[in-house]
């Protein structure tokens, strides 16, 4: 007739309480006529008692003893105040005293890594000689490895940012849409697209649910936002690029000026940080004791900077770069520091990038040809968000097109789109692997996908 409860709400108001746990075993001592486990459950765990008397045998104590680490268990037992705090688990206060121990699922004695270890600080490894897990190992071995306190909490938070992406966009009448992601073109141009067998012809794998977002503007959706799946065909073998990411997505018209969508993106964004901050204190704490990192410091509202203000920045510390080149990954990560020094912000917006570097489909600045309206979002010194007003004009992106000599006629569905009236409009997509990443400050979007694709991975 008990009640299963929870590791994480064992605590000093329920001593001297009966309670049945399941757990995993995560650690297991023997001393004598007692032995002492640790018994774990996502990223909480609680040290559990077995000892010879009233309601354990010699026989039990062995048998509890001898069971491998990693089996799941259900204990029974009496929850008492521990006599001095309980290192090294999450309940300090109390202990488990074990009246009855059933293996539900008993693991192989010999694991391919010990958690002990997957989440032991690199630097403090190296200073003791104790072993650290390797990121391979870690990829190889992704069901061990996401079994970490470390790990349970980075993806409770990037389910945190899903969550709070959407409370926040429905909050201000946002729609969620679902988009394809088999597509007859290339929904960005290019080469770095997935070809996939399609019957009878090829399609390819969605890089982006823009053109999808944008049909739905001009059909009067007004604003709306998508998260799902994202491909990209890149050999970019770094420690941000990934070959399938879940894109945050956002489009929405606008009446006067694209700063108006800029504002309730970045708006959107800030309202995510305080959530973390307020909602997933625990894990951001979690990670930090294996990843120490700052704060993520962010202002309201967003500092919005110029690209030329950016640019003149850079070369007062040194950098030659041109008006019109693009922000190399090296800058990028230079302006983010000295933009923090200046303004003691981690997220900024940079505004107004030069149009010979922007896609074909960017609104070129009407009072300045070099310029375009578009924008990209920074978290600490990298790029999380690419946007642009989009060019709602069939004839300028006839004309765009052509000058980046695309051809016409793979864009047709895409230029077709905006024949029948469409409202002005801007957008912009977020990766969400990579938000998580950078506000944990952690130094590999692979630490922040569940099972990464890259260029060299495909497994598990």
């Amino acid at each position: 007739d008990r009640v299963l409860v929870r590791v994480k709400d064992l605590t000093l108001e329920k001593a001297d309480q009966e309670v049945w746990v399941r757990g995993r075993i995560h650690t297991s001592r023997a001393k004598g006529k007692q032995c002492f486990l640790v018994l774990r459950q996502q990223q909480f765990n609680i040290q559990a008692l077995v000892a010879v008397g009233q309601h354990a045998s010699k026989q039990m104590v062995k048998f509890a003893a001898n069971i491998t680490k990693e089996s799941i268990v259900d204990v029974e037992g009496v929850l008492r105040k521990a006599y001095q705090k309980i290192g090294g688990c999450t309940q300090q206060d109390v202990e488990l005293h074990v009246q009855r121990i059933y293996v539900i699922s008993a693991a192989e004695p010999r694991l391919p890594l010990q958690l002990d270890d997957a989440v032991r600080p690199e630097v403090e490894g190296e200073e003791d000689g104790r072993a650290t897990v390797n990121q391979d190992t870690r990829l190889d071995n992704r069901i061990i490895d996401l079994r970490t306190s470390t790990s349970q909490a980075i993806f409770c938070l990037q389910s945190g940012i899903c969550q709070l992406f959407r409370e926040t966009l429905i909050g201000k009448g946002f729609v969620e849409i679902q988009t394809p992601k088999i597509i007859s073109a290339a929904s960005e141009g290019g080469a770095n697209v997935f070809t996939v067998s399609y019957f009878k012809t090829s399609a390819y794998l969605a890089q982006s649910p823009q053109l999808y977002k944008q049909m739905c503007i001009c059909a009067d959706f007004e604003k709306v936002f998508c998260v799902g799946p994202v491909f990209r065909a890149e050999d970019s073998n770094t420690h941000r690029h990934l070959t399938e990411f879940v894109g945050l997505d956002i489009e929405m018209a606008f009446n006067y000026h694209y700063h108006e969508v800029v504002d309730e993106i970045a708006d959107t964004l800030v309202q995510i940080f305080k959530g973390l901050q307020e909602r997933f204190q625990t894990e951001i704490q979690t990670v930090c004791r294996q990843f120490p990192c700052e704060p993520f410091k962010f202002l309201e509202p967003t500092l919005r900077l110029e690209y030329r203000e950016g640019v003149a920045m850079l070369r007062e510390a040194g950098v030659e770069m041109g008006d019109e080149e693009d922000l190399s990954t090296p800058n990028e990560k230079l302006l983010g520091r000295l933009v923090k020094e200046k303004y003691d912000t981690d997220f900024y917006i940079l505004d107004k990038y030069p149009l010979a570097v922007r896609p074909f489909y960017t609104m070129p600045d009407p009072a300045n040809p070099k310029t375009s309206n578009s924008y990209d979002m920074f978290m600490r010194g990298e790029e999380i968000l690419s946007g642009a007003q989009r060019i709602h004009d069939p004839q300028l992106l006839t004309e765009r097109a052509k000058h980046h000599g695309i051809d016409l006629e793979k864009i047709k569905a895409y230029i077709d789109s905006f024949r029948f009236g469409a409202p002005p409009h801007a957008g912009g997509g977020i990766g969400l692997e990579r938000v998580t990443m950078l506000y944990l400050g952690l130094h590999n979007v692979r630490q922040t996908s569940m099972f990464p694709r890259d260029p060299k991975r495909l497994t598990p």
